[in-house]
């Protein structure tokens, strides 16, 4: 699988940033926290797929490191231009941002490079396993603003995409055995903790911010529904998460590149979409 670096712009309404998920502004929140992490989490990513670069010698999986950093960079790029909406909306992203650089930056210096490329394999199996919800099912999304649809749409395929690159060279650089498999297993137990802090963190200080979100026990049911219920977020990855520790994991084991087919259709519709608004 080559993932493909794909120049694409989305038509987001600055006005609807706060609300633009069908469901109302609980989970258009929660979106918009997941929205914070990607600027900083892209790049981290790719650094730390880039500090062993010279050591792959597979000129087939080299060409997917460059498509991966490619996808990467694109992903960055366009939730920065989200999360400014979010900041001129009066929402605190841009210290949240900053907060989450801080660590990352800190991670960066003080910690293994080996640690944090598990860290990054960990967290790509997250996006993969979110972008798997996203596209099995969609009335994730209903009848949403269609240019917010687009955006995580055109990232949930190119992760799914990408998934298994970051992987691939983890096995590819790391000596296999006990220490990496427990390095491996070890760092997700981690990643699972921060992550999830850090996501309900940002998401709280969102609906905080947003005055008119917070107090609505209709909105705060459909979130915990959303997250917590039979379909929710959190029932459908505990399987999926689970598979991670098996001793001969890989994200192909779930061969879902079926989906990809999707993205052509979804390039053309964005591209009449802009159309339409220019």
């Amino acid at each position: 699988m080559l993932p493909i670096r794909r120049d694409l712009r989305f038509t987001l309404s600055a006005d609807r940033i706060k609300n633009w998920h069908e469901q109302g502004p609980f989970i258009t929140h929660f979106f918009n926290a997941l929205s914070l992490l990607f600027p900083q989490g892209e790049l981290f990513f790719m650094d730390s797929v880039r500090h062993y670069r010279k050591r792959i010698e597979d000129p087939e999986l080299k060409k997917q490191v460059q498509g991966f950093i490619g996808q990467e960079a694109m992903h960055s790029r366009e939730h920065v231009v989200y999360n400014d909406l979010l900041q001129a909306a009066g929402l605190p992203a841009h210290t949240l941002d900053r907060r989450l650089k801080t660590i990352l930056d800190l991670q960066k210096q003080h910690l293994p490079a080996s640690f944090n490329l598990a860290v990054t394999i960990a967290l790509e199996h997250y996006t993969a396993m979110l972008a798997e919800i996203l596209l099995s099912d969609p009335s994730r999304f209903g009848d949403s603003i269609k240019g917010y649809q687009q955006m995580w749409y055109w990232h949930a395929l190119e992760e799914t995409e990408h998934k298994a690159v970051a992987f691939d060279v983890w096995n590819s650089v790391i000596k296999p055995g006990p220490k990496r498999y427990l390095l491996r297993t070890g760092t997700m137990l981690f990643t699972t903790a921060l992550f999830w802090l850090v996501v309900f963190d940002f998401h709280v200080r969102l609906l905080f911010a947003d005055r008119r979100a917070g107090g609505h026990l209709k909105g705060f049911w459909r979130m915990l529904k959303f997250l917590y219920g039979p379909k929710g977020v959190f029932p459908r990855m505990a399987l999926p998460w689970l598979h991670y520790f098996k001793p001969g994991f890989h994200p192909w084991d779930h061969d879902n590149r079926a989906r990809l087919e999707r993205i052509d259709g979804l390039i053309e519709d964005i591209e009449r979409t802009n159309g339409l608004t220019r």
